[in-house]
Parts: C-alpha cells; sequence; structure tokens
C-alpha cells in the first residue's frame, strides 16, 4: 500500500488526515465569518494550511488541538508567532473549561471523517463558549445534520438542529486534499442557537427519538411496540405516522402525551 507524504512526515489514515490543498477553498473558511480580535480553534492543524491562513487576519489568539506529534512539531517550527500556540491533544479528551477564559471561540476546522459525531457532541456539550464557527464535513453527513424531512431525516437532524443555526456553505470535491478521499466534503457554517425551549425528560426524549427513527420507513406504531412506551395514550392517526413526516414539533406533542407514563417508568 502506497503511503503519502507532506514535508517529509507521512499522513496516517489512523488519524484521518487529509490536508486541505485548496486555497480558494481556505479562502472561504476564514473569509466567511469576521475572525478579527476573535479567539479561534482548530482541530487537528496537519502540516498548517489553514493555520497560517488563520494567522494571517487580525486573530486575537489561535488555539491548535493535534494529535499527531509529528505535525504538532512541524508547525511549532515553521509557523513562529506568538498568537499561536499548539496543544498535543485529542479535543475529545480536554477539558473544555481549559477554553473558559477567552470564550467565546470560533471554531475553524477540518474536522476527521471517523470522529464527525463525536466532536459535534463535544461542541454542543460546550456551546455556551462558542460564537459561532465553520467546519468541514463528509457531504453525507451534512445532508444528514441539515434534512427537515424524509430520506436521511432523523436523530441526528434533530438534535444538531435543535442547539445550533446552520447554514450550508461550498461543497469541497476529493481533489481538494492531499490524499483525496473517496468521498465529497461540505463547508458548515453554524451558530449556537440562543433559545433551546425545555423538553421534559429529555435524555429520555433523544432515547424515544432513536426510537421512533429506528426504521425510518415504519409507521410509530411498529418501531414503537417493543418499547415501554405507553402507544394507547397517541391515537390511531398518530400512531400510522411515520417519523420521517414529523417535525420537531410534532414530536414533542407526542412526546407530552407519553411523558406521564415514562414519569411512572422511571419511578418504577
Amino acid at each position: 500500500m502506497s503511503r503519502t507524504f507532506s514535508h517529509g512526515i507521512e499522513i496516517k489514515k489512523r488519524y484521518g488526515q487529509h490536508f486541505l490543498r485548496s486555497t480558494k477553498i481556505v479562502d472561504s473558511i476564514v473569509d466567511t465569518i469576521d475572525i478579527e480580535s476573535a479567539s479561534v480553534f482548530e482541530i487537528g492543524c496537519g502540516d498548517g494550511f489553514l493555520t497560517r491562513a488563520i494567522l494571517e487576519k487580525a486573530v486575537k489568539r489561535l488555539w491548535v488541538f493535534e494529535i499527531d506529534p509529528e505535525w504538532v512539531k512541524h508547525v511549532t517550527s515553521t509557523v513562529p508567532d506568538a498568537r499561536l500556540t499548539v496543544y498535543e491533544e485529542n479535543i475529545l479528551d480536554i477539558d473544555a473549561q481549559k477554553l473558559a477564559s477567552h470564550a467565546p471561540w470560533v471554531l475553524l476546522a477540518n474536522l476527521p471523517y471517523q470522529v464527525t459525531f463525536p466532536i459535534l457532541h463535544f461542541l454542543q456539550r460546550n456551546r455556551h463558549l462558542l460564537r459561532e464557527g465553520i467546519i468541514m464535513i463528509q457531504e453525507e453527513v451534512a445532508e444528514k445534520i441539515l434534512k427537515t424531512s424524509g430520506r436521511g431525516y432523523g436523530y441526528p437532524s434533530l438534535f444538531f438542529q435543535r442547539y445550533f443555526a446552520w447554514k450550508k456553505l461550498d461543497k469541497v470535491p476529493p481533489t481538494a486534499f492531499e490524499p483525496p478521499p473517496k468521498v465529497m466534503s461540505r463547508l458548515l457554517y453554524f451558530k449556537p442557537q440562543e433559545q433551546v425551549a425545555e423538553i421534559a425528560h429529555e435524555v429520555e426524549f433523544w432515547k424515544f427519538i432513536k426510537i421512533c427513527f429506528h426504521q425510518p420507513r415504519r409507521t410509530l406504531r411498529n418501531n414503537l411496540l417493543q418499547s415501554h412506551y405507553q402507544v394507547s395514550a397517541l391515537t390511531e392517526q398518530e400512531l400510522n405516522l411515520r417519523a420521517q413526516q414529523m417535525s420537531m414539533q410534532d414530536l414533542i406533542q407526542i412526546w407530552n402525551k407519553l411523558v406521564p407514563f415514562i414519569v411512572v417508568h422511571l419511578a418504577a
């Protein structure tokens, strides 16, 4: 199997490393939002192609979280800028309180495909520390996040739209990377929602949502049949709906009918 190198350092598949090589795409990332005087962080700097472009702007600081020690050493030694701090850390392992002193942050990042959802959950848990951001992810995953009905609509759509406002930006072809991935990518802009309405027993609610979408083409009745939920609380019309046909508000209304029985179940 052939190996790919940059600056004499191997680009490692185990870390999902696909390095940007498109100036046009990098310009789109750093020019879409105003990062002047902002605290910016990057997840995975690789050889510093995006890092250097960020530092060409008048950012206040740039923190980079890079898991690969070889690239930490390379970027630290080749990008001499007092505003730059490179941490040899997996972003998923950090204590997010580290970010608190300089919040709010702007995130600009080309995310490794295999940990996209864990990173998105990390951002959701720490959204109070974020101002906004632009991420690059796999096109198929981006479509799931943005969906509001139909095929591909489901738990990721509902969950991440609840906590963030999203905007679709440029589609990115494999040729924009070294080595090229086998899929299309997409830039997405996001910003934490200012108001997030309360949902009763929210942890249980998201478990319910996953069951509703377990077989997306099946009705609620069929998906809930083997669950502990009191389906008799729902009308025939509701039970004959498919989750893919329902908005977040529709599903919350269904949930609110089940909540009294959920409370009993949790207390048992």
